[in-house]
């Protein structure tokens, strides 16, 4: 993850009179080079190149790159790119719009813009790169330097943030202002000032930090799908909705004078980047509002599902959300439209588009969205009895996409924020669905980073807006965990050791009368967004009166989980003294935690509350086991007075009935998922309290449950050396698809007759041994894996 290499570019930015330092500096940039017809065919253009915010980047009007991937002040990462297909004979243009955010402390001012992304004091565009020939013969240099150009961007401004946190403030366009053409290689630059401002990457000679350590990217380029919207909801205009836009919404022509609006479902929850193409219509004012759902905006309306319903039901309702604006500069013509496209992603699933024309007629040419995502490549699929599982595994396979950019996402719409809880939840789903883990070995790296003086992590990071959840914390050793066991990989684990020992031992040092004490007031004690504790945050009232429960437990889990890594590492000794503090923790939860009288353990030693999450957390964590796990999970699904699980603690829920061998109870949970598709969801919500978000993360499950639990498919020995097949009823009939894993696909079936007798049939990577447990007890095991088959009777 690190480098210190010596760089031929220089960093290149506009005057240092031209930077505000309060708000967004955005500016275009431009380098033009020939390639003689002679050596088009043999010529090769590599580059390296990243900026300070964000840049996009084009060559020959073409875009090619966007970054870089978010990084921090330690790891500002760069792409590596091969634009040798992009070369045409001739002059041609290489290009980049670039914006740099202001450094903040906290807040969410619209100039701000995405707290997710790391930005240093001063702006900056860097790419390094040549054009060479045959035998790697050196034709032109295109390293950023004095021969660039480059241009303050005076269209854009940028307004206060609504509706949203984090994001960060929507357009204003003055497309008068633009530089049009300028992406081109025959547009006229001469007018351009050359860079203001150049710099040395790193001063290598005395060891002295830049202010951007640079460091090639680690996860793939994020992957660009242009779609049409699916089909128009409803306009003013008297237009035939029942008519998709592809079949001929597009070209639109409006008159003079006139105004007006249309609403279009892109089809499902997205996020990208809204193309606009525009003739004609000089001054014409269009807005571009993005929505997650049709809601009522009735002052007496409550919150949560009540205020959305159906989602694309527009009756009595209305779309809210952000919106940029452009004002049109009338230069689009049809061989070459206007285009509008904003900088920074944006998500929904729905558009409104609004305009107001002047003296010109305009004609909308076309409206694309440029969907934008990690190239995921799911490769596992799941079917079953269960007639709602074909909507539900679609959903949660989008809900997981969405959520995945250069980090993990909770919300593309709201924050665009990588938290550690949702992102462990989302890292295991991607194992099952892909087996791939650079992004989520980069998110661990992450958090590893976010590691403050006193063995905190940030909850949330990429940020510069730092915020500590100490029970996330925990979560993260977890992840470490999850990743060693799916992988197998004893060099990751070594890297972030003494990380986790921080962790644990922050709260190590809090222990008193065998207990993690009161957290400090200045933390968000997070557990779950629970509708008892909506005035809380989300925190159990007991955070107040003394130690948690939960928190307790959950250090417990984290000092089992981070036994096993030391023990695998050869670190026995510290090993042993995580697995005795773990069963420490236990005992102290054991003898003042629980409540004899409910049979339930208390949110607190000194409290008489209760709540689903202590419950299972005391299976996780440890303290209840065997027969009083069993029995414990029998009294939590069953006490309807207790505080209920939400989404964020379902995986957790579902982990627990599952230890306590009561995993066929969980046909009851799925309700609330089930539920969300009667309302036309194509993402789940956050959480069924607030319903603040249309797509969460977290709210994947399926895709865990589906293949790890229905189909069984986990691994026995870390990095999958063995693979475990124990496959769940939960109520249903049959079900079969497959599961990826490092090893290769695990394809499964299993059918369970009206006698009750249970067939399987398996086909596991050839060579690793495979283990098979039957919902009878019994067990059978290959160690050749390869096509299997069993079956028992069952009672």
């Amino acid at each position: 993850m690190e480098e210190n290499r010596e760089w031929l570019a220089k960093w290149i930015w506009l005057d240092k009179d031209e930077a505000s330092g309060t708000k967004q500096e955005r500016a275009y940039l431009r380098r033009t080079f020939r390639i003689a017809d002679s050596d088009l065919g043999k010529a090769r253009l590599t580059i390296d190149v990243t900026a300070d915010s964000r840049y996009r980047l084009y060559l020959n009007g073409v875009w090619v790159s966007s970054g870089p991937a978010k990084g921090d002040g330690w790891s500002h990462y760069y792409e590596k790119l091969d634009l040798t297909s992009y070369l045409i004979p001739g002059v041609n243009a290489l290009t980049a719009f670039v914006v740099h955010y202001p450094v903040v402390s906290s807040g969410n001012n619209g100039e701000n813009g995405p707290a997710s992304v790391w930005r240093s004091d001063r702006g900056g565009f860097l790419l390094e790169g040549a054009v060479t020939g045959e035998h790697g013969s050196e034709l032109e240099t295109l390293h950023t330097d004095s021969r660039w150009k480059i241009k303050r961007d005076e269209a854009v401004s940028i307004g206060e943030e609504k509706l949203t946190l984090f994001v960060g403030g929507m357009e204003t366009v003055d497309a008068c202002l633009l530089p049009h053409g300028w992406r081109l290689p025959g547009f006229d630059d001469n007018s351009w000032p050359h860079p203001g401002q150049q710099q040395e990457p790193h001063d290598l000679l005395w060891g002295q930090l830049n202010r951007r350590h640079l460091t090639p990217r680690t996860i793939p380029p994020l992957r660009e799908t242009e779609r049409s919207p699916a089909r128009l909801m409803r306009t003013h205009r008297g237009l035939d909705c029942a008519a998709s836009p592809a079949d001929g919404l597009f070209p639109l022509a409006i008159p003079a004078h006139a105004e007006g609006w249309l609403e279009l479902d892109i089809g499902e929850m997205t996020a990208g980047y809204p193309e606009l193409r525009l003739i004609g219509g000089a001054t014409t004012t269009i807005k571009l509002l993005y929505s997650e759902a049709y809601e009522y905006v009735s002052a007496q309306a409550a919150p949560g599902s009540s205020r959305r319903t159906v989602r694309d039901d527009p009756s009595g309702k209305e779309l809210l959300g952000n919106e940029d604006t452009y004002i049109a500069a009338g230069i689009g013509i049809e061989e070459q439209p206007e285009i509008y496209e904003p900088l920074a992603v944006r998500a929904g699933r729905f558009i409104r588009l609004s305009y107001a024309t002047g003296n010109e007629p305009l004609t909308i040419a076309g409206l694309i969205w440029r969907e934008v995502g990690y190239p995921l490549e799911a490769v596992a699929k799941a079917e079953s009895s269960d007639p709602d599982w074909p909507r539900m595994w679609q959903i949660s396979l989008n809900t997981l996409r969405r959520c995945m950019h250069d980090t993990y996402e909770d919300t593309p719409f709201y924050e665009q924020m990588q938290y550690i809880m949702d992102a462990r939840s989302q890292a295991l789903f991607t194992y099952q669905i892909s087996a791939d883990d650079r992004l989520p070995r980069k998110t661990i790296h992450d958090y590893h980073s976010s590691l403050l003086p006193s063995g905190m992590l940030q909850s949330r990071y990429p940020s510069v807006d730092p915020q500590v959840i100490p029970g996330f914390s925990l979560l993260w050793v977890l992840m470490v965990h999850d990743h060693y066991s799916y992988f197998g990989d004893l060099s990751l684990v070594k890297r972030y050791r003494p990380t986790i020992d921080a962790v644990l031992d922050w709260f190590g040092r809090r222990v008193e009368n065998g207990l993690v004490g009161i957290i400090p007031e200045a933390y968000w004690s997070f557990v779950d967004w629970v509708e008892e504790w909506r005035t809380k945050a989300g925190s159990p009232p007991a955070k107040w009166q003394g130690p948690m429960t939960v928190y307790n437990l959950m250090y417990a889990a984290a000092l089992t989980c981070a036994a096993e890594l030391n023990e695998a590492t050869g670190r026995r000794d510290t090993a042993k003294e995580y697995a005795d503090r773990a069963d420490e923790i236990r005992a102290a939860v054991r003898s003042r935690c629980f409540d004899e009288e409910r049979g339930l353990y208390r949110d607190g030693p000194d409290v008489r509350e209760f709540s689903q999450h202590a419950q299972i957390w005391a299976v996780l964590g440890g303290a209840a086991t065997g027969q009083a796990a069993a029995k414990l999970m029998e009294r939590t699904l069953s006490d309807r007075e207790l505080p209920r699980a939400s989404f964020s603690m379902s995986f957790f829920y579902f982990r627990a009935l599952s230890i306590a061998g009561l995993y066929d109870r969980t046909l009851e949970l799925w309700k609330p998922w089930k539920d969300q598709i009667g309302l036309h969801l194509t993402a789940w919500v956050e959480d069924p309290v607030t319903q603040r978000s249309d797509c969460h993360g977290w709210g994947a499950l399926p895709l865990y449950e589906y293949t790890a639990e229905t189909l069984g498919v986990q691994p026995a020995e870390p990095g999958f050396a063995r693979i475990r097949i124990a496959p769940r009823l939960s109520g249903l009939t049959w079900a079969s698809g497959r599961v990826a894993t490092p090893k290769g696909t695990v394809d499964v079936s299993w059918t369970l007759s009206e006698d009750r007798m249970f067939r399987l049939s398996v086909h596991s990577p050839a060579g690793v041994p495979t283990l098979i447990m039957l919902p009878n007890g019994e067990s059978r095991e290959s160690d050749e894996g390869g096509k299997l088959e069993a079956s028992c009777k069952l009672d």
